[in-house]
Order: C-alpha cells, then structure tokens, then sequence
C-alpha cells in the first residue's frame, strides 16, 4: 500500500514538472558581434507578434542583419537590414497587438512599425529606458501604441553597449560601428541550429 502511495506521488510530481516545463515562454539566443542576449518572448500576451518572430528565427532571416539605428537613451533598432545596408525582403505586416496591457519598460522587445498601426514586419527594438510614451493609450493612430511581445532577460550588459555605440549619418541614429546579429536561434531548440 505504501509503494502504491508512493509511486503515485511520484507520478503527479512527475506530472507536474513536464507540465511546467511545457508551459515555459519561448526563448530566443541572439548572438551579436557585441555579446549574447537571451530573449523570453510572450505568446499568451501576443499570440500573433510572438509567431512572427519565431518564424523569422526558424527561417534565419535575423542571422546577418544589423542594428541599424540607436538613439540614445531611447532604443536600439534592428532586424530589417543586412551589414551592406540592404533592405531584407519580408512576410506580410502583422496585427498590432499593442493593446496586450505589456508596457514598453527597459530591455522590453517591441515591433517598429511605420505611422500604420497594423505595419510591423521583422523589425523590432529594445528599450533602453523605460518608454511609456511608446504604449497602448487608445485606438487612433497616433496613441495606439508599439507592441511588447518580450524582454531581454540575459545578457542585458550587450544592450548596454550597443546603445553607447556613437552614431551620426543623415538622420544622426545611424550607428558608426556596425553591430551584426551573427545568429538568433530558439533556445532548447535543436533542430534549429543554424
């Protein structure tokens, strides 16, 4: 009687923890010429935004493009150029999910967008400060909002230094040392190793 016991508590514990694990956020290991960040994404918050960037991941689409814009103590921007400066062709825009109650707060990812709400393609950017001014505040186009879909949770110092890059170019937010994104890969995901 006991080992029954025992064997049944074991196999709900068991249980438990594949359960657990099951449910974990998604992961994204970005490796730049600048250090590695660990990305956890947000599906339950933004279903569509989250997919997108997988898909992008999955495809190798980010393994070569650059960050191509910085503004200080605002965002680092990337995801839609390679390191000559081209243009990467992409996937359809996306629904903008910005009303998902996530706020644009330090090393949050969100999706760049043109003045269209429903615009977002594969660019995204890292607040480097907290950014309220970028949130969902209501449904016109000017207080819709940037969407949240994840944070940088290691490898926060590369970040860091990817802002104080110095930059200048005709707009003046063009970085004067290239940082490359070498490689974005799903953590935990072996048949996506590139």
């Amino acid at each position: 009687m006991k080992l029954n016991l025992c064997a049944c508590i074991l196999m709900f514990l068991l249980a438990g923890v594949l359960t657990s694990a099951a449910e974990e956020n998604p992961r994204v290991l970005m490796t730049t010429t600048m250090g590695e960040m660990l990305i956890e994404l947000y599906p339950d918050k933004a279903p569509v935004s989250v997919e997108n960037f997988l898909q992008y991941v999955r495809d190798g689409f980010y393994d070569g493009v650059i960050f191509h814009r910085i503004v200080p103590d605002f965002v680092i921007q990337g995801g839609g150029f390679d390191s000559a400066g081209n243009r990467k062709e992409t996937r359809d825009p996306i629904v903008n999910e910005a009303a998902n109650g996530l706020k644009n707060k330090k090393y949050t990812l969100s999706y760049a967008r043109t003045p269209e709400i429903n615009s977002a393609t594969s660019q995204f950017f890292i607040n480097t400060v907290d950014n309220p001014a970028l949130d969902h505040r209501g449904n016109t186009q000017d207080e819709f909002g940037y969407c949240v879909f994840g944070k940088v949770i290691e490898g926060r110092k590369t970040v860091d230094k990817i802002a104080k890059i110095k930059t200048g170019g005709p707009r003046g937010d063009s970085p004067t040392e290239v940082v490359v994104i070498v490689s974005a890969s799903i953590a935990g995901d072996d048949d996506n190793q590139n």
